[in-house]
């Protein structure tokens, strides 16, 4: 029987660190070849797959890793203010993501991708309300956590 001390994480059930950085890493060469998303991230920063993948996996359950390196939610957050991301181009950045998620052979069991679409659905949802020219984002939350079917919001203390 499986229970809540013997469940692994999401990040574990993907394939650890390795798992997300070859996602990251095949879903932005992806990217850099898409007519939408291109212009978006022109110039970003070499190390950018990484980062993102460290965001994945704490995201996912793994270490904290990227509030280590990165300064959490609040770093994440400042990267989307007054981008103004369309519905066009998170759209196609879900595409790509799970492309590059076939791709890399994640694990395919629907309980897994319901888990990682759930969060990426949120995400760049969230995503694109903060990047509106107008946004006045919640300050001070922190990385969420993402498990098998369940995230409870976050509420302000």
């Amino acid at each position: 029987m499986i229970n809540e001390q013997s469940t692994p994480s999401l990040y574990t059930w993907a394939g650890g660190s390795a798992a997300l950085l070859k996602l990251t890493e095949a879903f932005y060469r992806r990217v850099a070849d898409d007519a939408v998303l291109a212009p978006v991230f022109a110039g970003m920063d070499p190390g950018h797959a990484r980062y993102v993948a460290l965001w994945l996996g704490e995201v996912f359950g793994g270490p904290a890793a990227y509030t280590a390196e990165r300064g959490g939610y609040e770093f994440m957050l400042a990267k989307h203010l007054g981008r103004a991301i369309t519905e066009e181009q998170r759209r196609r950045w879900l595409n790509l993501i799970m492309d590059a998620a076939d791709e890399v052979a994640l694990p395919d069991d629907p309980e897994f991708r319901a888990a990682f679409v759930s969060y990426l659905e949120w995400g760049t949802r969230l995503a694109v309300q903060n990047s509106a020219p107008d946004a006045k984002p919640f300050h001070g939350a922190p990385v969420p956590k993402w498990g098998w079917g369940e995230a409870p919001p976050y509420v302000e203390k």
